[in-house]
């Protein structure tokens, strides 16, 4: 910065002044630092801005398993987010273990962030206590409501319910969920779940328990195992939701190797909207969670926290969902 001043003729601090945006600068004055700044090659030394302002211009984001396509995709569009607001995402993965969640909420890397938004699923809602840390933390997911945190959420019962509805509307009666989670009471898939009973009971069809299957990891493998299980009971189906789209993908395939079509013998639709969903064949029909929604609201969230300027009560955001339509189910 020294050097700049030297050549441009000025104060360091103008020169500083210049950097930092501030605005009654003379134009004149302005364009011969900035001039300065080019001919030099000056880059401003971030570490020590951020050691002047108690921040390291990098947020973390703790996700369960990046191996699973709605996570990775997550991942890549909170970090593209973030950079438009010069905030790098430091990503730890947590593997949905309990142990490793509660060290994401106290491990040395939060030394090296400003905040966090993490998506636990192994904590639940009596863990609620562990959420009221000492920095800016922003929660996603379904697994802890009404804690001391920001949370930005989907309304997974609707969803689920409008694609089970989706289904029926294409006169399906014969419809297997795929990926349950017996003896859930506060998730992902007991919620997704509940959406479907909810669909069938106000249509008036009966839910025969053999077509909820369970799928422990929601993994193509999982869904394909759990597919070929119904299957193999013989049990009629007409119809699969997937309770996300890697399950959907899986039974998509047992489906094909047991010579059925989709989706003229059995419509399968997904959930997540996954990039691949519109790949596969047939196209997968899929819920769309507001990924871009959720991935702004998230780091909007967060730098509300950083900067001061978020309301001290922690806020909640429920985002919106839409069915993307496609061949698995007819379009």
């Amino acid at each position: 910065m020294h050097d700049v001043a030297l050549v441009a003729g000025v104060s360091v601090k103008t020169v500083s002044n210049v950097i930092n945006g501030y605005p009654h600068i003379r134009p004149g004055t302005k364009q011969r630092v900035e001039e300065a700044i080019d001919q030099l090659g000056y880059r401003v030394n971030i570490t020590a801005r951020s050691l002047r302002q108690g921040r390291t211009g990098m947020i973390g984001l703790a996700v369960p398993e990046l191996s699973l396509p709605y996570f990775a995709e997550l991942a890549e569009t909170i970090i593209r987010v973030a950079e438009e607001t010069g905030t790098l995402v430091l990503i730890e993965q947590t593997n949905a273990n309990r142990a490793r969640e509660i060290e994401a909420l106290g491990s040395r890397m939060r030394h090296l962030t400003d905040g966090l938004i993490f998506s636990p699923l192994a904590l639940g809602q009596e863990d609620v206590d562990l959420f009221a840390v000492d920095f800016p933390l922003v929660l996603l997911g379904e697994r802890v409501f009404g804690g001391p945190a920001d949370h930005v959420t989907m309304d997974n019962v609707a969803a689920a319910r409008a694609a089970t509805e989706h289904l029926i509307a294409r006169g399906r009666r014969r419809i297997a969920v795929i990926g349950a989670h017996p003896g859930e009471r506060v998730g992902t898939a007991a919620l997704r779940v509940r959406g479907y009973r909810d669909a069938m009971a106000a249509a008036g069809i009966p839910v025969d328990e053999r077509l909820v299957a369970e799928a422990g990891a929601w993994h193509r493998s999982t869904g394909d195992a759990a597919m070929t299980a119904l299957l193999d009971l013989g049990v009629e189906i007409d119809a699969v939701f997937g309770l996300n789209d890697a399950v959907a993908l899986g039974a998509m395939h047992a489906l094909r190797l047991r010579g059925l079509r989709v989706p003229e013998d059995v419509a399968v639709i997904g959930f997540d909207d996954i990039e691949e969903a519109a790949y596969s064949a047939p196209t997968l029909t899929s819920v769309a969670p507001g990924l871009e929604q959720i991935a702004r609201t998230a780091v909007a969230y967060l730098r509300e926290r950083i900067d001061g300027t978020a309301p001290d009560a922690a806020r909640q955001m429920v985002t919106d969902f839409s069915i993307v339509t496609r061949q698995s189910t007819g379009a």
